[in-house]
């Protein structure tokens, strides 16, 4: 299977755009809603400018750059999404067609034998009287609609909203696939961060496990203390099994997003990056043209509009008018000899008169789904600000748990060093070397955890700001 550029979706749409040079819908003006949008997010004041078009860049990893670059240009969902934004352009520029007059060119050619029967011969009266005829034509036929009442023309803008909204999807599945893969990317790197510490820590309870053995060889410690290390020993090794397998898991799943084979062989990161000091934010009035979701939503909106103005210009009279000229002639040398033309002209107006309500249910249909559309663009936008909003508040918050957490491992390790003294010592039992060894690597868990966590919800950040991939040009589709 040949691989498409993505590319070749944002070539398509400009070449529709200036196929019949069509005037898209303006952008409407943000929904409005019950609740008051500040000018400034409420979560933070202290952000910088919005994200770039590659955000995943702000983490500082060539190699995770180089893996989202490859997913967006391999992935086969986006790659799908290409083909639908192909398809809304075709459906545009057929619908553009409907404003042109229509023309085509037929030839034809028959011949027929006739017989005449009863007709009397004189001298023959067992003969029937036929003949045999030969007719050759040629043809041009034109046809035209004359849009007095807006309806092609609002079929066309409809068209054009359709696909700017379909362009609006295809940059918001790309969007959604550079996140899928950096966090994938991330769940990778936190997997093997996981093992390592899972390996770690089978290699130190099998060296206590040795420790308490000889100790109980030469009658120091009770038999109870080496159970309790086997135990130990065996359960850090079902948790390194358990490592493995979820790193296994988790390479596959971004070889999928790369288009590739889920072979597991992918060679993915060991250590998670840090998170970036410079939080995004830009302002919340710009947030209805960067998320290609409301942008998608809006020209939804847009259309239906549009569709409302064709079913109500469906009440009033079509003109239509259509023109025909050729040659007929009983020789094909004759085709092109003027002295046998032929040529018609029709003019056809057609008034509905009744259809039994079809009509008038069809405005009331296109009336509820504009309502329909207007009603979730709103939702969509209060959506929109909440992950925003809800993005901006976890900063803080995982930010400070990331910090409790690597005091804890601090102190943890530290409770674990005293507790491994006291018990060579005598001072203490087995149980307590264990429990402060228990909490230490908890800890640790905990903190490689919440890294990752922080490390996401900056991606839902950068998504939910609607990061990259930026439309050229307005939604508006303005005349070029």
């Amino acid at each position: 299977m040949t691989r498409t550029s993505i590319s070749r979706a944002g070539t398509c749409g400009l070449a529709m755009l200036v196929v019949g040079c069509a005037t898209a819908p303006p952008p409407l003006a943000p929904p409005q809603l019950d609740a008051t949008v500040p000018a400034l997010w409420s979560a933070r004041d202290d952000l910088g400018g919005s994200p770039a078009l590659t955000w995943w860049t702000d983490f500082g990893v060539p190699e995770l750059d180089e893996t989202v670059e490859t997913a967006l240009r391999q992935n086969y969902d986006l790659q799908a999404a290409a083909a639908r934004l192909d398809q809304a352009s075709a459906d545009a520029r057929i619908a553009a067609a409907d404003l042109l007059p229509a023309l085509q060119v037929g030839l034809n050619g028959s011949k027929r034998k006739q017989n005449f029967i009863g007709f009397p011969i004189p001298g023959a009266e067992d003969q029937v009287l036929s003949t045999v005829s030969t007719n050759f034509g040629v043809s041009f036929d034109l046809t035209w609609e004359a849009d007095l009442w807006g309806r092609l023309r609002s079929g066309e803008r409809a068209a054009l909203a359709d696909f700017q909204s379909r362009a609006a999807d295809l940059r918001g599945a790309q969007l959604s696939l550079a996140g899928q893969t950096v966090k994938a990317w991330f769940a990778v790197a936190e997997a093997e961060q996981q093992l390592q510490l899972a390996e770690a820590t089978v290699d130190s309870f099998g060296t206590s496990t040795e420790q308490v053995r000889a100790r109980f060889e030469q009658g120091l410690r009770p038999s109870l203390d080496v159970r309790l290390a086997l135990s130990s020993l065996a359960n850090a090794q079902a948790l390194q099994a358990q490592r493995r397998q979820q790193l296994d898991a988790a390479v596959r799943q971004v070889e999928v997003l790369l288009g590739q084979y889920a072979s597991g062989d992918l060679v993915g990161p060991s250590l998670l990056p840090d998170t970036p000091r410079a939080i995004p934010g830009g302002l919340p009035a710009d947030l209805v043209s960067r998320r290609p979701d409301l942008v998608a939503a809006e020209r939804r909106v847009a259309a239906t509009g549009q569709r409302l103005q064709i079913a109500r210009a469906e009440l009033y009279p079509r003109i239509s008018l259509t023109a025909a000229t050729g040659t007929a002639t009983g020789a094909l040398a004759d085709l092109v000899s003027g002295d046998f033309s032929i040529w018609s002209l029709v003019g056809n107006l057609v008034q509905p008169l009744f259809q039994g309500g079809r009509l008038r249910a069809g405005i009331d249909r296109a009336e509820a789904r504009a309502v329909e559309e207007l009603a979730i663009y709103a939702n969509t936008a209060l959506l929109a600000f909440s992950e925003v909003e809800t993005a901006l508040a976890a900063e803080q918050l995982l930010a400070d748990r990331e910090g409790f957490l690597a005091t804890s491992v601090e102190q943890s390790r530290a409770a674990e060093n005293i507790a491994n003294d006291r018990y060579r010592t005598g001072l203490d039992d087995y149980i307590t070397v264990l429990e402060s060894r228990r909490l230490a690597i908890q800890a640790e868990v905990d903190l490689i955890s919440a890294r990752r966590l922080r490390l996401e919800n900056r991606v839902d950040l950068y998504l939910a700001l609607g990061g990259g991939f930026s439309q050229p040009g307005s939604v508006s589709g303005s005349q070029p």
